[in-house]
């Protein structure tokens, strides 16, 4: 998960914005799963940009905060000067 998060590669990059993508589209879709109700395409382009644009910070949050965890597991002895 470290990696999918935290990599710069190409191919993370590419996952990382095709999974926001797919988030987007469904958290735009709820109104018409729940109530059954279409919204207007406009509205459907906005929600998922803006779902992607706050989910974007939060993934390379979560992606720090494992750097963190894991770089406090680190002996000093296992580090080469």
């Amino acid at each position: 998960m470290n990696k999918f998060l935290t990599s710069n590669e190409p191919s993370m990059r590419l996952a990382r914005t095709i999974v926001q993508g797919i988030i987007g589209v469904l958290i735009a879709q709820i109104p018409a799963l729940v109530g059954n109700y279409n919204l207007d395409p406009v509205w459907t382009a906005t929600i998922v940009a803006v779902s992607m644009a706050i989910l974007s910070p939060i993934m390379a949050s979560l992606g720090e905060a494992d750097e963190v965890v894991n770089a406090e597991h680190i002996r000093i002895d296992d580090v080469d000067e």
